[in-house]
This record gives C-alpha cells, structure tokens and sequence, in this order.
C-alpha cells in the first residue's frame, strides 16, 4: 500500500506519456526498489471530493487478472491524485499503431481475446464497466501480455474530468452520445472503433472512400506495407479529411457504423466480428460472451511468445524471457 507515500519516495525516470487530464512517468519506488507507472492527475476539487476519489480508487487492489494493469497503490501530494500502476515497457496501442504503420490482423485476434476477457472480469468480478476503451487504455509489454487500464472505477473522478474526455468521445458509443445509460454494449463498440483504426491505421470515421483504401492497401497487392506506405507518408487522399469534434459526434449518431474493407486483406471472420461490435443498436449488438465464441476468436491461435516477438520487433524492445518482469503488487504489502 502506498497510503503515506510521497513523492519524495520517487525517482523520475522518464516521461511515458499523457491523455485523460494525467501525465504518466516511469518511477522507481525508493523504499522498495520496484519500477512503477505514476499518473498525476491534478484536480480542482473539494478536499472532501478528492478524499471519495481516493477511497473509490483503492477497489483497484482486488482487481487482480491477467488481462488488467497491476495497480500498487493511490496517494495524494500537493493536491494531485498519484495512481501508481505496473509499468508496461512496450506502452499502449496507439503508440505501437504509430511505430507499426498498422497492426495485422493475426496480433489484433490476440488483442481482441484478451480485452473480452478482461472487461468480462470487470463485469463479472467487480461490477465495473471500463467506459473507456481506446488504443491508449490498451497496454502490451514485451512478454506478451496485454492488459486494461484506466477503466471507469471512480464515479466522482469520471465527474471530476467530464472535459478533459474529448478523445475519449470520438471512441464513444451512439447511445452514449445521445445520453443513454452506459452498458457494457457501449464498451463493445469503442471496441470494434478500435480495431478498424489498428488494422487500417487511421481513424476510421467518417468510413473510407474506395479510393482511400486503395491507397493505404494497395501497396504491394497484398496489403502489406513497405516504408514509403506508412501513414505518414500516404497520399492525402488516403485518409478522410479533419473534422471538427462537433462534426465527428453527430457522424457517429446519424450515420452508418464503419466497416473494415472486404475482398482486401482481412478474413471475413474480422470482418464479420467487427461489425458485430459496430451495430448502431445496442440491441442488436454482440455481448461480450457472445463475441467470445465468433469464429475471430476461436480462431485466434496466436502463442503470447509470438505476439511478445511481433511487439519486440515493432518497439524495439529485447523479449523479456523470466518469469517475473513485473513485481506483483501485493508483493509491497509484504
């Protein structure tokens, strides 16, 4: 527990990133010697509102999965909230997307399998649903693992930073937008959101013109990418143009879902799971189980030792072989 902690008790180690109204840095704990992910989150609040924070944070001491973000400990300094988490070396999805170019499919099916299940924990386990599904709430590191973060535990924090989740919006489900009640089905969207913008490497709203995706898959007839066919140096065409963020939430709520490009590289089992979590229904939407059970998953036979490889390769990484690259958290009870 990290209740009386300070942050005098932090070396600052580097900068991993920012989004959500935090910064996240790469610390070590002084007392115990262990690497850890800080996000300073600095809110003006009430110190009463700031202490409810703090206590609803603390549920993230039983949530103890595979597939979600070691969680050390939350403690308040100089009126910032510091959540200390497990540090993941190969960072989130976004930042991956843009040293990939694109992330193939066989890698997204692994992604996939394991955002099910970890938001199938959250549900089960804790009653939470994550509300925030996006490629920088996706973590991987270089064993392979692929874990959740930053999902909705802290009702007043949500509140709290209510403007600082324009990102978040443009991931948002129709339903959402429109002020519905949050399910898990709106997490299922932002899922499927996000799987297009991986496996074509863009933003996928508004839905790409035939000419679009020639360009970006045209490159080598296949689909695959060289160098001069990475997003960055695409023609402009290639992408849909800019759109004001008032713009973007009325697409999403008035018009069709995005889809992934058929006939191109994609199998029609991706194609098909996609669009299982882009039903502008939540009704008629898949749930978590039964996305569990689609063809893209079951068939998804891609060993952790493969996608630790693929990730390394990508991040530039050296592949973690031990058995403990990260210290459980429990373990600074001990």
């Amino acid at each position: 527990m990290l209740e009386n902690a300070q942050k005098t008790d932090f070396t600052k180690r580097g900068e991993l990133g920012a989004g959500n109204g935090g910064v996240v840095h790469l610390v070590k704990h002084k007392p115990s010697g262990y690497e850890m992910a800080r996000k300073l989150i600095h809110l003006e609040v009430k110190p009463a509102i700031q202490i409810q924070i703090m206590r609803e944070l603390k549920v993230l001491h039983d949530c103890s999965s595979p597939y979600i973000v070691g969680f050390y400990g939350v403690f308040c300094s100089d009126g910032e909230i510091n959540i200390c988490m497990e540090n993941m070396d190969a960072g989130s999805l976004d930042l991956v997307l843009k040293k990939a170019g694109r992330i193939p499919e066989q890698i997204l099916g692994r992604v996939s399998k394991a955002v099910i299940l970890g938001l199938q924990y959250l549900r089960e386990k804790h009653k939470i649903i994550h509300r925030d599904v996006k490629p920088s709430n996706i973590l991987v590191n270089s064993r392979g693992e692929i874990k959740l973060c930053d999902f909705g535990v802290s009702g007043q924090l949500i509140d709290s930073m209510a403007n600082s989740f324009v990102g978040t919006r443009s991931y948002m489900a129709p339903e959402r937008l429109q002020g519905s009640r949050y399910t898990v089905l709106s997490d299922i969207w932002s899922l499927g959101l996000s799987l297009i913008e991986m496996a074509i490497g863009r933003y996928p709203i508004p839905q790409l013109t035939p000419k679009q995706i020639q360009a970006i898959f045209g490159g080598d007839g296949k689909g695959g990418m060289s160098n001069k066919d990475k997003p960055s140096n695409l023609h402009p065409d290639a992408g849909p143009r800019p759109m004001a963020i008032f713009e973007l939430l009325d697409y999403i709520v008035n018009e069709q879902p995005p889809k992934l490009p058929r006939g191109v590289i994609f199998t029609d089992a991706f194609c098909d799971f996609v669009e299982n979590c882009l039903m502008k229904d939540p009704k008629d939407r898949a749930d978590l189980y039964t996305l569990g059970d689609k063809p893209f998953i079951k068939q998804s036979n891609l060993t952790q030792f493969e996608f630790a490889e693929w990730i390394c390769n990508t991040m530039d990484l050296k592949y973690d072989m031990s058995d403990t690259a990260s210290v459980i958290p429990s373990q600074l009870n001990e």
